[in-house]
């Protein structure tokens, strides 16, 4: 089995392209610590619509899907979930809000990440809910031709707890001895997570909620605000070239991490961005109107009413729905399509 050792990171010279990325997180994150002080009261709904978000990214992600209404239902209401897929979403649902409400007092070892996988499959029969892998899984990828590629063969199932144990105890090591930063650890950590495969099924999902519990541990609140697993979503092909570059000589030992770090980096960064065009929304009290106006003057091409209601949480649908048809009326925004397919755009 492969050593782990995260010393190596406190020695290594990063480039400059990533020591800039934590720069700016580090200013990002400081400004909206600043901004929870000012405004926390208007700062509730873009939770609500971030966990929305997340848990309907990260399982779509895996072709798990549901309708818009009903993933409402699940997340905001906690409806009982109806179908297979209804059931994994419930079961993100849960682990997302256990992380929110309690991210402090879960530590980062392999009891509590099993605890949480078992509550994952929670709402359905899965025998090896909350235990690791029990057959030999693979990495692979589906071609157009439909011939399978192997991409990567994880760790056997009898190296996998070991495993497991050892980046949780190296992960903790440097970061209880501040010997290295955290937003590289970070990254450390959930590659060499999904490297090791370690369940059956829900790696990829366990991977994206570990990522939020390990920033909320270090003070990266971003993702309670605008959901991480939406942003990987939308540029899926980008994530799995940055794992599959860094995955090359993994049980070797001699992988290159670099295009997972920074991947990761670049999507927390853009959360942040999109954090402080929200806020900018939601920090001063404008009309419906005006508030729908500045949210639609900041969108380039295409964009749904569900896009503004992201922008603009502290307004109901119905004041959205009132306001998008008066700047169509109005002759500044253009409407296509029908029904579910309705979309708007700026006329210049």
């Amino acid at each position: 089995m492969r050593e782990f050792n995260y010393s190596a990171i406190k020695n290594q010279k990063w480039d400059s392209e990533i020591l800039s990325l934590i720069a700016a997180i580090y200013k990002e994150a400081g400004k909206q610590e600043l901004y929870l002080k000012q405004r926390p009261e208007e700062l509730k709904k873009l939770v609500e619509i971030a966990k929305v978000q997340s848990t309907e990214a990260s399982n779509a992600i895996e072709g798990i899907v549901t309708t818009n209404t009903r993933i409402r239902q699940l997340v905001e209401e906690k409806t009982t979930p109806k179908t297979r897929d209804e059931q994994e979403i419930a079961g993100y649902r849960d682990v997302l809000n256990l992380i929110h409400e309690s991210f402090d007092v879960i530590p980062i070892t392999q009891n509590y990440i099993l605890q949480l996988h078992k509550i994952l499959y929670s709402h359905m029969n899965n025998p090896m809910a909350g235990r690791t892998k029990n057959v030999q899984n693979d990495i692979s990828a589906a071609h157009p031709d439909g011939h399978t590629e192997i991409l990567f063969t994880p760790p056997p199932p009898y190296e996998t707890p070991e495993a497991l144990d050892r980046i949780c105890e190296e992960y903790n090591r440097v970061i209880g001895n501040m010997e290295a930063e955290p937003l590289i650890a970070i990254p450390v950590f959930i590659h060499d997570f999904l490297c090791i495969h370690p369940f059956n099924d829900g790696n990829g999902r366990m991977s994206r909620l570990l990522t939020t519990l390990l920033l909320y541990r270090s003070g990266f609140y971003v993702g309670k605000y605008i959901s991480l697993e939406a942003k990987i979503a939308k540029n899926k092909d980008l994530y799995y070239n940055a794992l599959g570059q860094a995955q090359i000589g993994w049980h070797e030992g001699t992988e290159d991490a670099v295009p997972f770090i920074k991947y990761l980096l670049g999507t927390i960064l853009a959360a942040y961005k999109d954090f402080e065009d929200r806020f900018a929304l939601v920090e001063t009290k404008l009309p419906a109107l005006e508030t729908v106006r500045r949210a639609a003057m900041n969108k380039i091409g295409r964009f749904t009413k569900q896009d503004i209601r992201e922008l603009c949480p502290s307004l109901s649908v119905s004041s959205i729905e009132g306001a998008l048809r008066k700047l169509v009326a109005s002759g500044e925004l253009k409407r296509e399509g029908l029904g579910k397919n309705t979309c708007y755009y700026k006329v210049n």
